[in-house]
């Protein structure tokens, strides 16, 4: 018998869950173990959307327990606070401790949020997405008590942006509002195609969300940013690109430069063949891949056979990106912008295909 562990309910272990589904008699003599911190996972793809009031929270959950019960997996409702990859040991926040023979981390990333701690509770980071959801609430109801709002958002990829535009939708309908979005010296969308970055500053000009360029570096008195000025907001939200958690960079693990875990392109860990990574705590050295929810959908049936084929069940095979992946940026009201290579188009009709295609994965797993 061994004892596979999820880490995590990202999107690549929803595919990992519902392979293990499938083979469930052949999993009977091994054990599998799923550790989440909560019984609900949040599709990052439909949370610009809800801000803007288009979904409610429910539409963009997927319950994992019927997954986990399915796949014949332990639920383990905790989080990960050490990884010790010699013993071969996890160590939970309720210092219970667990074994593994195999190991699979689809945990996410945390908000860098460096150079703005002086911001204090007036800063929102956008991951954790059920914590950053709930304190967007609060900023709703802030705004209905104030006859200005204003809202600075920091950050220059889509997040950024469908976060700015979401927001300046949603507030509008309640109060007067100011929305700005702060950008990195590298500029907006820097990998982006130049019809998509000139498609995205069209609509935030039309949509009155106004933009400077960083960086931005809090202080007691506000934002600082490069030009001297000093900005001042009800809020600010930091969608200002990722980290890995700080127990991972303890694990005995290979890093990249910049302290994500090194896979291979099975997703197996480059120095430790016993754990497996996908999402955005891995990168890989072979190929470009951008930080994005849409590689971690499809490295999930990859982890999962390679996963099954630990156990003896099937052979295991490589994930090759796609090189032109599918982007679809919502732009606050039912009205979106899309992207693939280098060709671009927007209009309603965008938005409600992606509507289609957010609320199709939902329906794969509930």
């Amino acid at each position: 018998m061994k004892t596979v562990v999820l880490v995590g309910g990202g999107h690549a272990h929803l595919s990992v869950l519902r392979q293990f589904s499938r083979h469930r008699a052949k999993l009977a003599r091994h054990r599998v173990i799923f550790i989440t911190p909560s019984t609900r996972q949040f599709y990052s793809g439909m949370l610009p959307s809800c801000m803007a009031g288009h979904y409610d929270v429910s539409d963009c959950q997927i319950a994992l327990e019927p997954l986990a019960a399915a796949a014949g997996a332990e639920l383990v409702l905790a989080s990960v606070a050490a990884l010790n990859v010699h013993e071969k040991r996890l160590v939970l926040d309720t210092e219970e401790t667990i074994s593994y023979d195999v190991v699979s981390l689809n945990i996410g990333s945390e908000t860098d949020v460096a150079g703005l701690e002086m911001s204090g509770d007036k800063l929102f980071a956008v991951k954790p997405l059920a914590t950053f959801f709930q304190l967007w609430l609060r900023v709703l109801a802030e705004a209905e008590l104030k006859p200005t709002y204003r809202l600075v958002v920091i950050g220059g990829g889509v997040a950024a942006v469908e976060l700015a535009l979401a927001a300046r939708h949603a507030l509008s309908s309640i109060t007067r509002v100011e929305v700005e979005l702060i950008i990195p010296e590298r500029g907006m969308l820097s990998l982006a195609n130049a019809s998509l970055r000139d498609r995205v500053r069209a609509y935030l000009d039309r949509a009155g969300v106004a933009m400077r360029q960083g960086p931005g570096v809090a202080t007691s008195a506000g934002l600082g940013i490069a030009d001297g000025q000093i900005i001042i907001a009800d809020r600010f939200i930091a969608a200002t690109g990722a980290r890995a958690p700080k127990w991972v960079s303890k694990s005995g693990l290979e890093f990249d430069a910049a302290g994500f875990i090194a896979v291979d392109d099975h997703h197996r860990s480059r120095s430790h063949a016993t754990v497996y990574a996908a999402g955005d705590i891995c990168s890989r050295r072979d190929v470009a891949m951008q930080r994005s929810g849409v590689h971690a959908v499809y490295a999930g049936p990859v982890v999962g056979a390679n996963l099954l084929a630990e156990l003896g069940i099937g052979l295991p095979i490589a994930y090759a990106p796609k090189r032109h992946p599918l982007y679809i940026l919502a732009c606050g009201p039912r009205y979106a912008i899309a992207a693939w290579g280098a060709w671009s188009v927007e209009g309603r009709w965008v938005w409600f295909w992606k509507d289609w295609i957010d609320r199709s994965f939902i329906r794969r797993f509930s």
